[in-house]
């Protein structure tokens, strides 16, 4: 009976874990931080489905820009989500750390965007951009 109860509990938690993954708000939480390693990292992002983080250049018109770096999400809450620079990034340069979908692409599993494209392209609920924006030290 005991083994039952713990595995009823279990369950019961789990499938409140990811009821509340799918409710929680879309969202990217990253600091400036130095990216001389070639890396630049979010410490927490919130994603709906499973897709991207992906990393475009910007400037003081907080635009997207060019993609230089990307890592893949899992639906639900990522921590410590790393993507490696493809470009080099010097310091007080701006990144712009964004979710982007998984669909409409040709394969699952390869990022396929490329700025301005709608395959794997970012997410925008209520039309807005989840992403975030920090400074390269």
């Amino acid at each position: 009976m005991k083994l039952i109860t713990q595995s009823a509990a279990a369950l019961f938690l789990s499938a409140g874990m990811t009821l509340a993954a799918g409710h929680a708000s879309p969202m990217v939480e990253a600091m400036d931080q130095d990216v001389s390693n070639g890396i630049v990292s979010a410490d927490k992002v919130v994603a709906p489905e499973n897709g991207w983080m992906v990393v475009h250049r910007t400037d003081a018109e907080m635009k997207p820009g060019p993609v230089v770096g990307y890592a893949p999400l899992r639906g639900g809450m990522n921590t410590d989500v790393a993507a490696i620079l493809q470009e080099e990034v010097k310091t007080g340069e701006m990144l712009m750390l964004m979710i982007h979908s998984e669909a409409g692409g040709m394969k699952a599993g390869g990022f396929e965007y490329t700025l301005g494209a709608k395959e794997d392209g970012p997410i925008k609920p209520d039309g807005s951009l989840v992403m975030v924006v920090v400074m390269a030290k």
